[in-house]
């Protein structure tokens, strides 16, 4: 193990760690620690391999110090990127053309084909040979590292503010100093080292010089200082006044627009209940002050009004803790003038005042036309004497919903049956007396169905029951409550005490789906199952009626 090597690993952790002590943690940052994370890589993979004597592990911790090493590249310009405030911008092209030969390469150190990257010295990899693959990576390393270069170089020579060309000049001579190092490695370990005595660490240490240069480069500018950042985005020409406070309610900056509607000054300790005070009216003077004195980690709201020049000014205060690392450091106060915005409103209530008689009545006539709307829709699928579906808007139905039970593998059941004899009542009553037996009859059916259920009247004196969801042993028992209840029904006929009982005859269809079965055409299918259950319904009639026949 090299003492240089493992010096490097241990400054640069160090570095590692103040980075992420000393700074809260932004987008930048996790950019910057992904670069240092890459740069950590290389020294901890040479310090390992010298930490055992297993060739194999050996020769893993090599590839992971060249991995780390190739990893270096995208990392730079990644960093370079956001150093340079987003003016370094990539194409889709030029992003592919570096990533790719960067993984094809990583693939080869990893799998080493035929020694191709590298092979031990008396089957120890403290010392190696280095192939093909390997002096392909340090063409890409130096090939990336100038291309690098090139475009920081380019962002230089544009016209960016002072602060934008220093930190480029910056990630110039950081650049500048890894690759110098690297590139000295690389003669005097490599190419002369049959010559030349090897000098280990030296990529290690160009590694540490030019990231210290970095963290004294970031300290020195301020690149991730959030108050120098904020203090950047603040402007006097924004509409919305801005007031920041430390924790102990001072002042510490403010823009113009605050003293046009406030009497502050910078340094000063904020009393927010003498600023209140000073104003025309708060809606919620004291709930917004309770939440201000004890909940200083909360957001709060409120509004209030200010007499200015004869007018009225409306204004809406927001305020807002400021959090690093969970402790509160200070306030953000935010006022915005609503006035405009006030005065709008007003004026659009007032017209709205005007429309809302007229919006009143349209929404009555809306109202009407969906009723009758409702009550034509209802009209065209019912049937006017019993209320039930009608025949067409069943079959309609049934068409979609057999195809969606077989494919869903759904069991369902469907009745037929017609009032036995009706043409007896009829001739005996009358056909008012008639169409009472049949809406009392399917009055006395619906009320045994569920929600579910589809009840239609079938023609005359016929009715069908669509029942989803519905075993064979379940339809058979209903199919036998309704014939029964039927059967118990009696029904005024007018005339007197006279009362007149009817029974049913109906035919019962239960269908289980298997799991192969298959339909495509549900108008065949629920043409077939009439049929099937017609068949039945005339059987129950041919057996003396009042009794139900099942399709087996």
């Amino acid at each position: 193990m090299t003492w240089l090597d493992f010096v490097s690993f241990l400054l640069l952790f160090i570095l590692f760690v103040y980075v992420i002590a000393t700074n809260v943690i932004t987008q930048l940052h996790k950019v910057y620690l992904f670069f240092h994370f890459s740069m950590m890589i290389w020294p901890l993979g040479q310090v390992a391999v010298h930490m055992t004597d297993n060739p194999q592990l050996q020769q893993i911790c090599i590839n992971i110090s060249f991995v780390g090493l190739s990893m270096l590249c995208f990392g730079w310009l990644l960093f370079t990127k956001y150093l340079t405030n987003h003016k370094l911008m990539l194409s889709p092209r030029d992003f592919l053309l570096l990533l790719v030969p960067s993984v094809i390469v990583v693939a080869g150190i990893i799998w080493n084909p035929n020694e191709g990257f590298m092979s031990a010295v008396q089957g120890r990899y403290e010392y190696r040979q280095y192939g093909l693959i390997f002096w392909l990576m340090a063409v890409m390393l130096i090939a990336y590292f100038l291309y690098s270069m090139k475009l920081l170089a380019r962002a230089y020579q544009t016209d960016v503010p002072p602060s934008d060309r220093a930190q480029i000049g910056n990630a110039l001579t950081g650049i500048g100093v890894f690759v110098c190092f690297t590139l000295l490695d690389l003669l005097i370990n490599v190419v002369l080292a049959r010559w030349l005595p090897v000098v280990p660490g030296l990529t290690s240490l160009g590694i540490v010089i030019a990231d210290i240069y970095f963290v004294f480069s970031i300290q020195k500018h301020g690149m991730f200082d959030l108050v120098n950042i904020a203090q950047q985005d603040v402007a006097d020409t924004l509409s919305v006044g801005v007031i920041v406070m430390d924790e102990q309610n001072v002042v510490i900056e403010k823009n113009s627009v605050v003293d046009s509607m406030f009497e502050l000054t910078v340094g000063v300790r904020l009393d927010m209940v003498k600023l209140l005070q000073s104003v025309e009216d708060s809606g919620n003077f004291d709930t917004f002050l309770e939440m201000y004195r004890l909940h200083p980690g909360e957001r709060i709201h409120t509004e209030i009004r200010v007499a200015e020049a004869g007018r009225m000014v409306y204004l809406s205060m927001h305020v807002a803790p400021v959090v690093v690392n969970q402790q509160i450091v200070g306030r953000v106060i935010t006022v915005q003038d609503l006035t405009e915005l006030t005065r709008l409103v007003e004026e659009s209530n007032r017209q709205n005042e005007a429309l809302q008689t007229r919006s009143r009545a349209l929404l009555m006539m809306q109202d009407e036309l969906y009723q009758a709307n409702l009550k034509l829709e209802l009209m065209a699928i019912t049937d006017s004497l019993t209320g039930c579906y009608n025949r067409r808007y069943l079959m309609q139905h049934l068409e979609h919903e057999v195809v969606m039970n077989r494919r869903d593998q759904i069991p369902f059941a469907l009745f037929l049956f017609d009032i036995d004899l009706f043409k007896t009542v009829n001739d005996t009553y009358g056909h008012l007396v008639g169409d009472e037996v049949i809406k009392n009859t399917s009055d006395v059916v619906r009320n045994m169905l569920r929600p579910e259920d589809m009840f239609a009247r079938y023609g005359g004196e016929e009715f069908t029951i669509y029942l989803p969801r519905t075993t064979k042993e379940e339809a058979e028992e209903l199919a036998h409550r309704i014939r029964s209840a039927v059967e118990h029904n009696e029904i005024e006929t007018g005339k007197g005490h006279a009362l007149v009982s009817v029974t049913i005859s109906m035919g019962v269809l239960a269908v289980d789906p298997q799991p192969s079965s298959c339909l495509e055409d549900g108008e065949s299918y629920v043409h077939e199952m009439f049929v099937k259950v017609d068949k039945a319904l005339y059987e129950a009639k041919e057996n003396g009626r009042n009794q139900l026949a099942v399709v087996q």
